[in-house]
């Protein structure tokens, strides 16, 4: 299956325009044969809205998913959008997962909260990874922070993914873990990572870019430093069953004897 990528630096505080980048790139990956299309984390409203981002993310919230699906359903193409969910009288950075019939086939929401923009706006979720069947792939959903997170990776691949789709916003001088560690996360799990970041300044940031597409033996795919960007790679659910034959960290693991180490 090919999958697209979206890097932008997007329009802080204005749904209305993202959604209109959105359907412009949601055609343009279906052009180029693409049948998913991840967007950065928080991408409909922006990430950094300045003091007053939770009361602002939560007056932006209602109605986007709405519209998700409608952009899904017209250009029959699967989404994986960042974007706030309000529930409860939580809310929460979410990433959804929307059929190409515009149907919702899963949620994530972030679960581990990164410095202050996210612990002043957002609730942590409870689910440590969400993984969606489509297509013939099962395909995982983190969000930025989360795949730092060893545990998040392995628990995604014990889970049978194929594929980890990372919409994120990574800032500078995390320049690092775009370019090292999503490598490092994909080869020691033999798993597809597409990390999808913003670029340019927001608020406090500079987003660092270089989203990427990486494969199951550490070798990037596709990938864009600094600019807007529509990254295309292909994943192949067989390629996964291939390296882990000749990489098997998966089958010579010892979980019995790691119990302690997940224990807080």
């Amino acid at each position: 299956m090919e999958i697209a990528c979206l890097q932008t630096a997007g329009t802080t505080g204005d749904p209305e325009a993202n959604l209109a980048a959105l359907e412009v790139a949601a055609g343009d990956a279906v052009a180029r044969g693409a049948e998913l299309l991840v967007t950065p984390e928080m991408f409909l409203t922006g990430y950094d809205l300045g003091p007053d981002t939770p009361e602002r993310v939560r007056a932006l919230a209602p109605g986007l998913l709405d519209r998700v699906r409608d952009t899904a359903r017209r250009h029959g193409l699967a989404l994986v959008v960042g974007m706030p969910e309000v529930e409860g009288g939580h809310c929460y950075n979410v990433a959804v997962f929307v059929g190409p019939d515009g149907e919702v086939l899963g949620r994530h929401r972030k679960v581990h909260l990164f410095g202050d923009v996210d612990r002043a706006a957002f609730s942590a979720g409870d689910q440590l990874v969400s993984t969606v069947r489509f297509r013939g792939l099962t395909i995982a959903m983190l969000i930025c922070y989360d795949v730092e997170f060893p545990e998040a990776v392995r628990a995604a691949a014990i889970a049978g993914a194929h594929l980890v789709v990372v919409p994120t916003a990574q800032m500078h001088p995390f320049e690092w873990v775009a370019e090292q560690l999503v490598r490092v996360r994909a080869w020691e799990n033999q798993v597809y990572v597409a990390y999808v970041d913003h670029d340019g300044h927001e608020g406090a940031f500079d987003y660092v870019g270089r989203s990427s597409v990486v494969g199951p033996d550490g070798v990037v795919l596709a990938s864009v430093e600094h600019g807007e960007a529509l990254l295309v790679a292909r994943v192949d659910a067989d390629r996964v069953v291939r390296q882990r034959r000749e990489n098997p960290y998966l089958t010579d693991r010892r979980g019995p004897l790691y119990g302690a180490l997940v224990q807080d």
